[in-house]
């Protein structure tokens, strides 16, 4: 099929073709430059509006979950993929797309819920295989008390793509002093067996301006917290919260958020997004500690930044407790979209 050329003489094409390519040369062959598998992909599903994507594999399917879409009345989307690469919108028997969270609390305001970020996680003993079907998902969401301000709220089902009911008639986490809060993720400690929540103290929404809201100095803390809840539940809160990071003012324009944590060997890592989600300056970041509330020291430089693989604004990202799998959203032409990228914790420092 190749004609005269020889596999020497194809080597030797591939080598020149690719001399400007940051892979070694032992990786160049025609061969093998086709089984290399990408580190980051996307936009996934077409480029469609996905913000904010969380990850769960449940079985041999990874399920994501997302920012509802500005004018739709889908609170939460939900998409699924066998393979981590191909991913398709979860829909209902008439083909209209699965909403996870049909119905929202009292606490939630109905006229403009804006229900933010959602992260799912599966309860479970894990000595077991995960056989436990129970899932909690938190989100976040405008709140009667205050329509300027979002909490943090709890749903569970028994199916990971729901419908999830919400637990109670409150909010999970509501501070509406200093801002209310979104961004809630969860963790799950294999060593210690306990179960933790962090999330985004949502300064923006008391802060003194800008496109988020709190890009103008004086700067109001946006700390990420840390809340133990009960392990066999997810949504006892256990203690008080403690703050694990914090915007530095003017070099994360006021703003840190959307934490996500794994655990690699004896380190743990604080995903994180600083800056403001509307420009280039967003992007995602990591912070390392050796114990898991802290003191977490920040990587040089961010995982991924506009300009890197042609992404702009990178950020609202996701880890799987594998600490290998990860998605985030980047601004594409039809909003923010979903790319996956499988990255390489060594020690204290990521790479993807």
């Amino acid at each position: 099929m190749f004609g005269p050329l020889s596999r020497w003489s194809l080597l030797v094409a591939a080598v020149q073709l690719c001399a400007s390519s940051p892979l070694p040369v032992a990786e160049v062959s025609l061969i093998e430059r086709a089984n290399i598998k990408r580190s980051m992909g996307g936009p996934l599903i077409g480029g469609a509006n996905f913000p904010d994507p969380s990850v769960i594999q449940v079985g041999n399917t990874w399920y994501a979950f997302a920012t509802r879409t500005i004018g739709s009345s889908v609170h939460i989307q939900v998409a699924q993929s066998t393979d981590f690469n191909n991913w398709n919108i979860v829909e209902n028997a008439d083909g209209s797309q699965k909403d996870a969270l049909p119905n929202l609390p009292s606490w939630v305001y109905g006229a403009s819920p804006n229900t933010w970020a959602p992260d799912v996680i599966q309860i479970a003993d894990f000595q077991s295989q995960l056989q436990n079907n129970k899932f909690v998902m938190y989100y976040s969401a405008t709140t009667t008390a205050d329509t300027s301000k979002h909490c943090v709220g709890a749903a569970t089902a028994t199916t990971v793509t729901g419908p999830y009911t919400p637990v109670g008639n409150s909010a999970l986490v509501c501070p509406l002093s200093q801002g209310g809060a979104i961004d809630a993720s969860g963790y799950y400690d294999f060593a210690t067996g306990k179960r933790y929540i962090a999330y985004k103290i949502d300064g923006n929404a008391i802060g003194h301006g800008g496109a988020c809201g709190n890009n103008v100095a004086p700067y109001v803390s946006t700390a990420i917290k840390l809340q133990q809840v009960a392990a066999n539940d997810g949504v006892t809160l256990q203690g008080g919260a403690t703050t694990i990071l914090d915007n530095i003012g003017a070099a994360d324009q006021g703003i840190v958020e959307a934490p996500a944590l794994v655990k690699s060997g004896s380190n743990f890592i604080l995903f994180f997004s600083n800056g403001c989600f509307t420009k280039s300056t967003y992007t995602v970041n990591y912070a390392t500690a050796t114990s898991i509330t802290g003191p977490y020291t920040r990587a040089a430089s961010p995982l991924f930044a506009t300009g890197q693989n042609g992404l702009t604004s990178p950020g609202g990202m996701d880890v799987f407790r594998d600490g290998k799998h990860m998605l985030f959203h980047a601004n594409s032409g039809n909003g923010r979209a979903m790319y996956n990228a499988v990255i390489t914790i060594n020690g204290k420092t990521v790479t993807a």
